[in-house]
């Protein structure tokens, strides 16, 4: 009865995150086909709101000179745009390069604050400190390694003007600027595009869901304001404020041509670190935010909440009972060869199906919508879609993929060794920067 149980769940939690997997391939692929049609052009925007960027930099002189630089040749109005650089608690040279990159000739008049902060709260205190001081109409986030690309600032304007009243923020894409630098960077970039181009496009373009990604998105002031700004208590502020938005009823809009290029994680440690921050952080906005499944809250709210479910519970779920199943009777199977007439303890009933018929079938149902995933979002992408591209998928699947469930049990373990052990758990821990 037990392993009849088992089964039965791990088919059903598998099920639950193929479908939802499926539902947003097929949406966006349908806005991509769509988008094939049309040419993207840089057209005059109806206003050009003063927008106040903030650059949050804890010992970041590495990689802050080429963003800074990236940032003050946007193509919009220099007269428009307010940039506060904030050197955070740094222990480097990263003060020292945003003061040497600002007082280049060519930058000189702009409205440039550069502030040597010894605060609190990491990201969250510096940008609750910013949203404070600032003069413009909108905010605009860009972490220190994240180079904006000329128009990315514009198309991100141009989107929220569409609908003022309801596009309260608007998020653009991040692209990977190291991707060729290891196998590791490789499987990274394709996470990337596929969390850009297919689940943040296809979530988008069905439901009107949007996510602020952290970084390249802009919000208006005083809304950000009124909400009381960023959570200090959140490891992913950006996850904790995308639900509150949605909270309010109002939009976070996709601006899909908008783009940054980012630098990712190139060894192994630093990678387990940054997405085990990530990981924990989501499920502790998720489990907070878990209640609205079932009171009167908003309908995007509750949606986002179950999708992170999926993702974050049932497809780990899945995965680590499949895997138990399978080496179970994997181990039965040889031991069959020493002791005659030992059985499987995994099968459905009389017939004697065997449970690793069924998983092997979901296996490569699974692995089948990944590569499909992976295949949609590079052909979106110029220079993207390979031959290369998927044999880095194929190997990826079998080992990159697979660090998602130790990260995501690990956090899982953590977030709930807080609430018992009664620990602070907001310990922020910085991601490693390499020099390009």
């Amino acid at each position: 009865m037990t392993s009849e149980i088992l089964m039965i769940t791990t088919l059903i939690a598998i099920w639950i995150s193929l479908f939802m997997a499926l539902v947003v391939v097929c949406s966006a692929t349908h806005f991509w086909l769509k988008q094939s049609k049309k040419v993207t052009e840089i057209k005059p925007l109806k206003r050009y709101p003063k927008v106040t960027i903030i650059v949050p930099a804890h010992n970041e002189d590495v990689v802050i000179k080429p963003t800074v630089e990236a940032i003050l040749n946007l193509n919009y109005p220099a007269d428009k745009i307010e940039l506060l650089l904030y050197a955070d608690n740094c222990e480097d040279n990263t003060y020292q390069v945003m003061q040497e990159v600002v007082g280049q000739p060519q930058y000189q008049g702009r409205d440039v604050t550069v502030i040597n902060r010894h605060g609190t709260g990491s990201k969250a205190g510096v940008l609750n400190e910013a949203m404070a001081r600032a003069k413009g109409e909108y905010l605009c986030i860009y972490d220190a390694d994240a180079m904006p690309e000329e128009n990315a600032l514009h198309f991100l304007v141009e989107k929220a003007l569409e609908n003022p009243e309801r596009h309260v923020a608007v998020f653009g894409r991040n692209k990977t600027r190291n991707a060729k630098q290891n196998f590791l960077t490789k499987c990274i970039n394709q996470e990337i595009v596929v969390t850009q181009r297919i689940q943040h496009v296809g979530l988008w373009h069905l439901f009107k869901i949007g996510r602020i990604p952290g970084t390249n998105f802009i919000i208006q002031t005083k809304f950000v304001k009124s909400i009381g700004g960023w959570s200090k208590g959140a490891l992913t502020e950006d996850t904790d404020i995308s639900f509150k938005i949605m909270q309010s009823g109002k939009l976070i809009a996709l601006a899909f041509n908008s783009e940054a290029f980012q630098q990712e994680p190139e060894t192994l440690k630093a990678y387990m670190m940054q997405r085990k921050r990530w990981a924990k952080g989501n499920y502790q906005v998720v489990i907070s935010n878990f209640k609205h499944l079932f009171d009167n809250s908003n309908w995007r709210v509750k949606l986002e909440t179950f999708y992170y479910a999926c993702t974050f519970f049932a497809f780990n779920l899945a995965i680590i009972l499949s895997d138990f199943v399978f080496l179970f009777n994997i181990v039965c199977m040889g031991l069959e060869a020493f002791m005659p007439g030992i059985q499987l303890p995994f099968t459905f009933g009389e017939r004697n199906i065997y449970l690793v018929q069924i998983l092997l079938f979901n296996w490569l149902l699974m692995i089948l919508l990944y590569l499909i995933q992976v295949n949609i979002a590079m052909s979106t992408q110029m220079g993207q879609a390979t031959a290369q591209q998927v044999w880095i998928a194929l190997a990826g699947y079998f080992t990159y993929s697979q660090l998602f469930i130790i990260i995501s049990v690990d956090a899982l373990s953590s977030v709930i060794l807080d609430k018992i052990l009664r620990r602070d758990g907001t310990k922020w821990v910085k991601t490693k920067r390499f020099t390009d």
